[in-house]
């Protein structure tokens, strides 16, 4: 295994010396070539090796025999999606292009395509997540009468699927696909209000800290610096823990607990930011210039400061949200967060992880705890990839 190993590194390794003697040789020793670094030519030898490989696989995937294909089930569904994507990101990018207003229509224009996939995807789910009462077949909680528990995903009767659930049910009879959609409503529209809650806590603290400084800046920093010390889902676990004690005697939901107690351990984060930000900006002259005018401290900070502040905080909150996003996953995965009937892809992917045992001989049987992973990560990348973009045009950078 290690000498073949050694064999392809060495093997490359004399690729990528005759390709750059090859650039030399037939281009006339150009700078491109000439100048080239030995591992520049190596991870270009490497890349095409690896996209060979992939279209090998992806080949093998779409075999008639069975046995290959479901080797490389995934793999073929990873680049087909992605293909699906990138054209779906192309023509979203082309039709903002030519329709909404002239400011929508030039920012279109200036957008890479990873950034319209991000938007793109980030309006799916929005779209999901507001309309699943009426895009789901059935109800988040509702049992189905007469159907049975556990039915595999892929509609296949001979391994225990059904043609009118072709993403199973769940242990208790539950359509998979129903509690998915509203998955995206919970688990998303809960991430989004703790975000925003988060930053109502940190940017109003960060900039009175930085607007007022003293004893307030002292107190408040000291506090977020030992909140800051403690693990964040270590921390989040402990006190979910105790809340899920509390939460049936003060009949208040365990949901609300997990907001709060998310929402005022992100918004450590958010003072740091917010407090820098605000320092750099308190120091302007047309802060002093409002300062002898006589105005006031609300004006101060929402007239002066945050207006300025705006771009590296919504980039923030993108950030913010992802961090708040996996963390409830995380949390309802180890079955302290958003609590049953309502569904959750976190829970899903616990609950629904027995069906993984298919994936050897019928992975289409196996997508259902990976569809909630899958939904999960999707949304991570695309509000990823919009941050990188807004954090690209608020630094004033030019390709």
């Amino acid at each position: 295994m290690i000498f073949g190993i050694v064999i392809a590194l060495v093997g490359m390794a004399a690729l990528a010396w005759g390709f750059r003697f090859a650039g030399q040789a037939i281009t006339g020793n150009t700078p491109r070539f000439r100048d080239m670094p030995f591992g520049v030519a190596y991870g270009y030898v490497l890349g095409v090796l690896l996209l060979a490989w992939l279209v090998w696989a992806y080949i093998q995937g779409r075999s008639a025999d069975p046995l290959i294909a479901n080797k490389f089930f995934f793999l073929r569904i990873a680049v087909e999606g992605f293909l699906i994507f990138a054209v779906a990101a192309w023509l979203f990018r082309l039709l903002g292009r030519s329709v909404g207003t002239a400011w929508s229509r030039k920012m279109f224009r200036s957008m890479p395509l990873t950034a319209s996939f991000g938007i793109l995807t980030i309006l799916i789910y929005a779209t999901f997540a507001i309309f699943a009462g009426l895009i789901a077949p059935y109800g988040q909680e509702q049992i189905l009468p007469g159907v049975a528990a556990n039915i595999v995903p892929g509609g296949d009767p001979a391994l225990g699927g059904d043609p009118a659930f072709l993403f199973g049910t769940d242990q208790i009879g539950r359509d998979i696909l129903s509690r998915l959609i509203y998955g995206a409503q919970n688990t998303v529209g809960i991430a989004f209000a703790t975000t925003v809650l988060a930053f109502l806590l940190g940017g109003t603290f960060g900039f009175l800290a930085a607007t007022l400084g003293g004893w307030l800046d002292q107190v408040l920093s000291r506090m977020v610096d030992v909140l800051m010390a403690i693990p964040s889902l270590i921390f989040a676990l402990l006190l979910m823990t105790i809340a899920s004690v509390w939460a049936p005697q003060l009949g208040i939901p365990l949901t609300v607990f997990m907001v709060v107690i998310i929402a005022v351990i992100d918004s450590t984060r958010v003072y740091r930011l917010a407090r820098a930000v605000g320092q750099n900006i308190v120091v302007m002259d047309y802060i002093e210039a409002a300062k002898l005018r006589g105005e006031g401290l609300g004006y101060l900070v929402f007239k002066e400061i945050l207006p300025n502040a705006t771009a590296p905080l919504l980039a923030e909150f993108g950030l913010r949200f992802c961090f708040v996003f996996l963390t409830i996953a995380a949390l309802s995965f180890l079955g302290v967060g958003i609590q049953p009937p309502l569904a959750d892809w976190g829970t899903m992917v616990r609950d629904l992880g027995g069906f993984v045992n298919y994936a050897q001989f019928a992975p289409l049987a196996a997508t259902a705890p990976l569809l909630a992973a899958g939904a999960i990560a999707l949304l991570t990348v695309a509000v990823n990839f919009v941050v990188d973009w807004m954090l690209h045009r608020s630094s004033g950078l030019k390709e």
